[in-house]
């Protein structure tokens, strides 16, 4: 079991949970973070032997990457590309290597289940590195695509949040989409089989469930 969690968006948690996650999905700059951030979360990264992700989004800061908006597969790819490559060097020049890229908010959710736009995201992931891991929502298109065009991938499920009949994630904008209770954290990671856990880091309680999740792979 990886636990997987979304980091360098200025939350100000980041050292904190490092020593309870596997790999780290670090914002690009265009919903969160910028040079400096990216430099600091690899640097605690590679500190703590933590696994290090691409987490490339909309351009849209206004909104934490989470409002859907309108782009043209070529335009996807251009801006999935360029935040690849923005991370990959600062990873390189800091000696680490990128491991993986898992794109965020919106535009996670419209590759889930819009074949074009997966297919966008994982030709620049492949462009860019096909030895890169691409993370995507459990038996969505963007696994089945990355997959057809020979990348590995990661198929992903969140421990803090509510899921639909459809496997699709309980839109934030609805009553309960987000899990409070630890309990139901634990619950949800027993029931459901996945590649790799998220938790997300600008959560309220991220640092808790992170605990929580790791005691189940290392139990007292």
């Amino acid at each position: 079991m990886q636990i997987n969690c979304d980091l360098g968006e200025g939350i100000g948690n980041d050292a904190a949970l490092m020593p309870y996650i596997d790999e780290a999905n670090i914002a690009c700059g265009f919903h969160a973070g910028d040079a400096f951030t990216m430099r600091e979360t690899v640097a605690l990264c590679i500190r703590h032997g933590v696994k290090m992700g691409a987490h490339p989004s909309y351009l849209d800061r206004e909104n934490f990457g989470r409002k859907e908006i309108e782009l043209s597969p070529e335009e996807i790819y251009l801006l999935v590309k360029k935040q690849i490559e923005t991370l990959n060097q600062i990873v390189k020049t800091a000696g680490g290597t990128l491991n993986h890229v898992k794109p965020h908010g919106a535009l996670y959710n419209t590759s889930a289940k819009n074949p074009d736009v997966a297919k966008a995201i994982a030709k620049a992931v492949k462009d860019v590195n096909g030895d890169l891991i691409l993370f995507g929502l459990k038996g969505s298109q963007s696994i089945e695509v990355a997959q057809a065009m020979g990348l590995q991938t990661a198929e992903e499920a969140f421990a803090d949040r509510r899921y639909e009949s459809d496997g699709s994630l309980t839109p934030r904008s609805q009553p309960g989409a987000c899990i409070t209770e630890i309990q139901d954290v634990l619950d949800q990671v027993e029931k459901i089989k996945a590649d790799t856990w998220c938790i997300h880091g600008d959560g309220p309680h991220a640092l808790e469930f992170a605990k929580a999740i790791q005691s189940l792979k290392t139990p007292l």
